[in-house]
């Protein structure tokens, strides 16, 4: 390990990170002036460091004099010296005020189950930060430059993914890790949050008023985990698009299907985008010259695919405004605001995450539709009623199965993604004491969003591993398209073809992989 150096932007003594001066210029990073967008922040969950502009320390030293301010002339202020929730008119003197900070983060912290992932947990962690560079939460710079150093280390809090409604037990995880306690991860390393913190060079911070509530407050993880959702998304939709094409040229027989000029017919820029594509994708296939105008029409998991795939990418298109948004978005409650002359403190209800759970929800929908679709389409190259191709699949049907079963797996993972794409935003419910009596979970949507893209990815890894297969029972005379024999040969210098030799969860899992990890 490299000797931490002192980020020059950062507050005096805060590290912004364990790098080098070489690696700093070097390395992946993302630098918040103002605000940060969803792709920067799905960039930064996928590994890029994050460096905050001197503007942005200056807006975060800023409200932390105004937070001080109101402390000083002891102006009500909800978390600041009050009590929460329900207890919000209790209230905290000032020598309370740093036990109320810390005891707010081990109460809170009562998550269960299995931890997020290292994406998941970075993305939270560069959504908190983004937030408080608003200016308007009073966090203290050397708080958020710890966290920052953590991020850019990649020492992660471990984060239960399960025991929320809205934000508080995530959060709680990753502030009990900047006073020293709970548990974080370097790699395969689990270490306490006292040991993390040594790791880059900082002890254990002592919390101020307001701090406790800030670590835990606002919409920052489900923020977060939306901006690795969309990038997930927009992945997933070109493969989907990828996986069409293959499916497309195996089994369609339509004359011109993807043709600009009657697409045009429609109004809709998604639509237009994924007719280009298959049309680009398609072009100089004999496979299709060969069978077209065969049938008058082709099945709608064939021929839809434009208005289909279209309509999902216009929908993502909006949601994806809606997190940008957010972004852009103070979430903390309560707000700070003014000078330390006059300061202002404002109790709203900004950290509701309505906006994202609608969203969330509307994504979960969206890749269920996409995952629908492609099972259809495996059913089609695997079923010897329609594909004119052997059964499942199969060199010796009977004796081999194919992919029979692999299509169960497919209509068993797209019916888990319409049960999981009921809305988790109406799921309602009461908290403390009546106080927080409507709740949106934006983050459970999240979360939930994140399951029905693994189970899209994995049905497109069905299909197109079936389409690599069904290329291998066509007539050899006949050539694919050139971006589409492109890609066969990909999917093949990773998966043989298959004759009942292995399981097939490995090949899907191998594919799986590249889906998740690259572009076609």
């Amino acid at each position: 390990m490299t000797d931490p150096m002192q980020d020059p932007a950062a507050p005096d003594g805060f590290l912004s990170g364990d790098v080098t001066a070489e690696a700093l210029v070097q390395a992946n990073r993302i630098i918040l002036d103002r605000v940060l967008g969803w792709r920067d922040l799905a960039s930064i969950a996928e590994g890029a460091g994050l460096e905050l502009s001197p503007a942005a320390w200056a807006r975060i030293e800023a409200a932390r004099r105004v937070v001080d301010a109101l402390v000083d002339r002891g102006i009500r202020g909800y978390g600041i010296n009050t009590g929460v929730g329900a207890l919000c008119d209790v209230i905290i003197d000032r020598s309370g005020q740093q036990s109320l900070s810390r005891n707010i983060l081990f109460s809170h912290a009562c998550g269960v189950g299995e931890p997020l992932g290292e994406a998941e947990t970075r993305a939270i962690m560069a959504a908190q930060i983004a937030n408080f560079a608003h200016g308007y939460s009073g966090v203290r710079p050397q708080t958020v430059a710890a966290l920052l150093a953590l991020l850019n280390a990649n020492i992660l809090p471990v984060i239960p993914s399960r025991g929320s409604v809205g934000y508080l037990t995530h959060a709680a995880q990753i502030g009990l890790v900047l006073i020293g306690h709970g548990t974080a991860r370097q790699g395969a390393e689990l270490l306490t949050g006292r040991e993390a913190l040594a790791r880059i060079g900082l002890e254990p911070l002592v919390l101020e008023a307001k701090e406790g509530l800030s670590l835990v407050n606002g919409t920052p993880c489900a923020t977060g985990l939306a901006c690795l959702a969309l990038s997930r998304m927009d992945r997933a939709m070109d493969w989907a698009d990828a996986a069409a094409t293959l499916a497309y040229e195996n089994l369609g027989a339509q004359a011109g299907a993807f043709a600009p000029a009657p697409l045009a017919l429609r109004t809709s820029p998604g639509l237009q985008t994924v007719g280009a594509r298959l049309d680009a994708w398609l072009a100089g296939s004999e496979l299709l010259a060969a069978a077209a105008g065969s049938r008058t029409q082709d099945p709608l998991s064939l021929r839809a695919v434009p208005q289909i795939h279209g309509a999902v990418r216009d929908q993502v298109e909006q949601l994806a405004v809606v997190v940008d948004r957010e972004l852009a978005s103070v979430t903390d409650n309560p707000a700070v605001s003014g000078t330390p002359e006059a300061p202002e403190v404002h109790s709203q209800a900004h950290a509701v995450g309505a906006a994202l759970g609608l969203a969330m929800d509307g994504l979960a929908v969206a890749a269920a539709e996409l995952a629908a679709i492609s099972e259809r389409r495996v059913d089609r190259l695997v079923n010897p009623l329609v594909s004119r191709l052997p059964a499942f699949l199969a060199g010796d049907s009977g004796v081999c199965s194919g992919f029979m079963i692999a299509q169960y797996t497919a209509a068993a993972l797209a019916a888990e993604c319409r049960r999981l794409a009921a809305p988790a935003s109406l799921d309602g419910g009461i908290t403390s004491a009546l106080q927080e009596d409507i709740l949106t979970h934006a983050t459970p949507a999240a979360g939930k969003a994140l399951a029905v893209l693994d189970n899209l990815e994995r049905i497109l890894a069905i299909e197109l591993l079936a389409a690599a297969q069904a290329y291998d029972l066509q007539p050899p005379a006949l050539a694919r398209a050139p971006r589409t024999d492109a890609l066969y040969r990909r999917i093949r210098a990773r998966v043989a073809p298959y004759a009942d030799d292995r399981p097939l969860n490995g090949d899907f899992a191998a594919l799986h992989t590249i889906l998740r990890t690259t572009r076609p």
